[in-house]
């Protein structure tokens, strides 16, 4: 990993930090709407205390506390951002989740109970599936968002793409002629992944606006 860089490393960022914090924000919002006192008050406090400050605090944190939590002083520096951009999303993850979760007519968890199914199976196969469904949108805005702040790894001595153009452009005085055209060309390549991913939410939503889901006018 200390090879990583530019867009590489953008990519990563943004595939592990979709891949880990997905599953922990749909447990952080099922825990929030629990009935277990303790879980759902954890999961408020975390919850609330990671959205009510910046990334880059998270990022720090992971970088100088991570490795005191784990007890590697060596703890790669791409793992601690790993770790802290997962944290942090899956907290946003958890409250857009959560709305969804809401959303569920309590008709239909109370004809799951009448049919006999166990609370777990309620949530997993009943509440869960729909609550998905309609927050895809904001679940994929907030994917996007994530992909976009990891330039803010910067400030721990990472180079994404934007650190990396960056670090090119300072290479020689006789660049800076170029910023524009460096600027612009990120620009177009955040603009392409931005739109992959708002197309294939679109196909999702298209998809699965049949079983329940939401449906394009």
């Amino acid at each position: 990993t200390q090879l990583w860089s530019g867009l590489l490393l953008t990519i990563m960022l943004t595939v592990v930090g979709i891949v880990a914090s997905f599953p922990l924000g749909v447990l952080l919002a099922l825990g929030r709407r629990g009935d277990m006192v303790i879980i759902r008050i954890l999961s408020t406090i975390y919850i609330e205390l990671i959205r009510g400050v910046p990334l880059i605090s998270i990022l720090f944190m992971a970088q100088v506390l991570l490795p005191l939590f784990v007890g590697r002083q060596n703890l790669d520096v791409v793992l601690r951002a790993m770790a802290g951009i997962t944290l942090f999303s899956a907290a946003y993850l958890a409250e857009i989740v959560r709305g969804g979760l809401q959303a569920i007519p309590k008709g239909q968890v109370e004809a799951a109970q009448a049919l006999g199914l166990s609370a777990p199976l309620v949530t997993g196969l009943i509440v869960l599936p729909q609550a998905i469904r309609i927050v895809i949108p904001a679940i994929v805005g907030q994917f996007i968002s994530l992909f976009k702040d990891t330039t803010l790894v910067s400030i721990i001595t990472l180079l994404d793409l934007l650190g990396i153009s960056e670090a090119a452009l300072a290479q020689d005085p006789a660049f800076q002629s170029h910023k524009i055209e460096v600027y612009l060309f990120l620009a177009a390549i955040y603009f392409a992944f931005s739109y992959i991913m708002s197309s294939a939410a679109r196909r999702i939503e298209e998809t699965t606006s049949a079983m329940g889901g939401t449906r394009r006018l």
